[in-house]
C-alpha cells in the first residue's frame, strides 16, 4: 500500500512539474543589431520555432516598410505626446499593454483603439511567461484581453509581446493555442530608464543607425526621448524611403512569402 500511494505521489508531482514548465529551453529574445540598412538577425534556433508557432520578429527584408511597436507597462506622462505625433504623421503603431497600465491610464488605451492602432497584449502582471502553468497563463492573458473588450469595446487581442522577452516552445504553442500571434522585434536600444533620458538628439541617432527594411521596432512610451523624437525620426525614414504599416500588415506579406528563415 505504501509503494502504491508513494507512486501516486510521484506521478502527481512530476505531472505538476512538466504543467508548470516543460517542453525544453527557457529562451530570453536577443538579436544581432542591424548595421549599414542590413537586417538585423537572431538565434536561428529562434527562428525556427518562430517559424514553426507564426511567430515574428522581423517583416520582409526587400520591403523597406516599418513596424512601430511600443511597451506599454506603466505611464510617465508621455504617451499622448506619441499618439498626437503619430495622428498627425498618419503612422499606424501597436501598443501592448499589462493589466496595471488598462488600470491606470484606461483614457489613453481607449485612444489607442479610437485612433486605428492595434492594442496587444502584455500580461497582466508582467511575469516571465515560462515560469506560469498552463492555465496560469492563460489567465494572465484573458484578463487583460477580457479589461480591453470592456473598457474600449474592440476586439479581441490578436498579438502578445511575451514579458521581458522570455519564451519557450510550451509558450509559443500554448499562446498561439489561444489564438496569439506572438510579436519579438529587430530594433531596441536602452530607452526605458526614466532617470536616464539622454534628449531628443540621442533617441533619433539611436533609432536612426539600426533602421533597416522590415524593422519591427521596439520603443517604451515611458521615454521622454522617444516622444520628443518620434516625428522627426518618421519624417526622416520616409525621406530614405521607407513606409510604416501596422502589424496586420507584417503577417499578411510575410504568409504571402518565403519564409525568413
Amino acid at each position: 500500500m505504501r509503494a502504491f500511494t508513494a507512486f501516486f505521489v510521484l506521478f502527481f508531482w512530476f505531472c505538476f512539474q512538466w504543467n508548470v514548465a516543460d517542453a525544453g529551453d527557457i529562451y530570453r529574445w536577443n538579436f544581432n543589431p542591424a548595421e549599414n540598412n542590413e537586417p538585423a538577425d537572431t538565434e536561428p534556433e529562434y527562428k525556427e520555432l518562430l517559424q514553426k508557432y507564426n511567430g515574428y520578429f522581423i517583416g520582409e527584408p526587400e520591403n523597406k516598410t516599418l513596424y512601430l511597436t511600443f511597451d506599454n507597462g506603466y505611464e510617465e506622462g508621455y504617451t499622448g505626446d506619441i499618439l498626437d505625433v503619430l495622428k498627425e504623421k498618419e503612422v499606424p503603431a501597436a501598443f501592448f499593454v499589462t493589466g496595471h497600465y488598462l488600470n491606470s491610464a484606461p483614457e489613453l488605451v481607449e485612444r489607442m483603439e479610437d485612433e486605428g492602432h492595434i492594442v496587444g497584449n502584455h500580461s497582466w502582471s508582467h511575469p516571465s511567461l515560462p515560469e506560469l502553468s498552463r492555465e496560469e497563463l492563460k489567465k494572465e492573458l484573458e484578463k487583460v484581453n477580457e479589461r480591453y473588450q470592456k473598457q474600449t469595446g474592440g476586439p479581441a487581442m490578436q498579438y502578445l509581446r511575451p514579458p521581458k522577452g522570455t519564451f519557450s516552445e510550451r509558450t509559443l504553442a500554448e499562446t498561439e493555442k489561444l489564438g496569439y500571434t506572438n510579436v519579438f522585434w529587430s530594433f531596441a536600444y536602452v530607452d526605458w530608464e526614466t532617470g536616464s533620458q539622454h534628449g531628443a538628439d540621442y533617441a533619433y541617432h539611436s533609432i536612426m543607425k539600426r533602421v533597416h527594411p522590415g524593422a519591427v521596432m521596439l520603443l517604451h512610451s515611458v521615454s521622454e526621448d522617444n516622444a520628443a523624437a518620434l516625428a522627426r525620426v518618421i519624417d526622416e525614414c520616409r525621406k530614405e524611403g521607407y513606409t510604416f504599416q501596422n502589424l496586420d500588415h507584417l503577417v499578411l506579406t510575410s504568409e504571402e512569402n518565403v519564409p525568413f528563415l
